[in-house]
């Protein structure tokens, strides 16, 4: 089977130097699901290994991004009649991961992976995102929300609590006071305010979405070393549990090395020369 006709309730697409994740189940307002959590992983993880691919786009079909966990799925699961883990899936997709293991356990939680992908991964949030949709969204590098687009950390109102890492996430975003009133009052916030609050990087007009996203990775590709990125990225999310005097030995020894590396010498030649730098890609594809 390839991995393409694996895929039920995404969709996948690779145009150098991006691929885009879309979220399909539209007519739920892609609400979550064991299987889209596993094909989305799959995903994420074949996108890393592709050299074509410099950044990733996570966004959603239809009028939404994610609602949050199906609640078929939610209500059976308080009634004891099913897992939020699919045990019928098929092997590739059981076995699926994304991810450096190497970055440590504390970045590969079950949905926060993305916080130890190599790869720079921006979700374009096109419309309603509530529930683990959230704290999915929060574990990317970068997000960009629509102006109109809505976002909800509805816990409260379900009787439930910041689930999957989100009361980590969410205040080192907003600070501990805007992370509580959005957690205690579930209240719904668009693109703008988020923007505002500090919980996207950017809010655009939903027409501009994906474009914006698209042309932040293109200018990565075109100009940035997928390595440094890579090593940058790790850098700043094991760096939230250290202190200060063991984050500069690190940099330290990460900046020798960088010295040693062929993407140092291109970054120098690229500047004198007045062209842009060809680095290499990430990737064992």
């Amino acid at each position: 089977m390839t991995a393409m006709a694996l895929y039920e309730e995404i969709l996948y697409d690779v145009s150098d130097p991006i691929a885009t994740i879309t979220l399909n189940r539209p007519h739920a307002l892609n609400a979550w699901t064991p299987r889209m959590g596993a094909e989305l992983r799959h995903a994420v993880g074949r996108a890393e290994r592709d050299a074509n691919v410099v950044g990733i786009i996570i966004t959603g079909a239809g009028r939404g991004f994610c609602a949050g966990a199906d609640l078929k799925v939610l209500g059976s699961v308080a009634d004891g009649g099913a897992a939020l883990v699919d045990t019928s899936l098929p092997d590739e997709l059981a076995d699926a991961d994304a991810g450096d293991p190497s970055w440590g356990d504390d970045l590969r939680g079950t949905h926060i992976y993305l916080l130890s992908v190599s790869k720079p991964v921006i979700a374009a949030i096109n419309g309603a995102v509530a529930g683990m949709g959230v704290p999915f969204v929060l574990a990317a590098d970068l997000r960009f929300m629509a102006e109109d687009a809505v976002m909800s950390m509805a816990f409260s109102q379900r009787g439930l609590i910041a689930e999957w890492g989100l009361a980590w996430l969410l205040p080192r975003l907003t600070g501990a006071g805007v992370a509580l009133d959005l957690l205690f009052s579930s209240r719904k916030i668009d693109g703008r305010e988020a923007e505002a609050l500090r919980v996207v990087n950017r809010a655009v007009p939903g027409a501009d979405l994906l474009d914006v996203a698209r042309s932040y990775i293109e200018n990565l590709a075109a100009t940035c070393s997928p390595t440094s990125i890579a090593i940058m990225k790790r850098q700043v999310n094991q760096q939230l549990h250290i202190g200060l005097g063991p984050a500069e030995r690190e940099a330290q020894k990460l900046m020798l090395e960088s010295f040693e590396r062929e993407d140092l010498a291109e970054g120098v030649q690229s500047f004198l020369q007045k062209r842009p730098p060809k680095f290499p890609r990430l990737g064992s594809d």
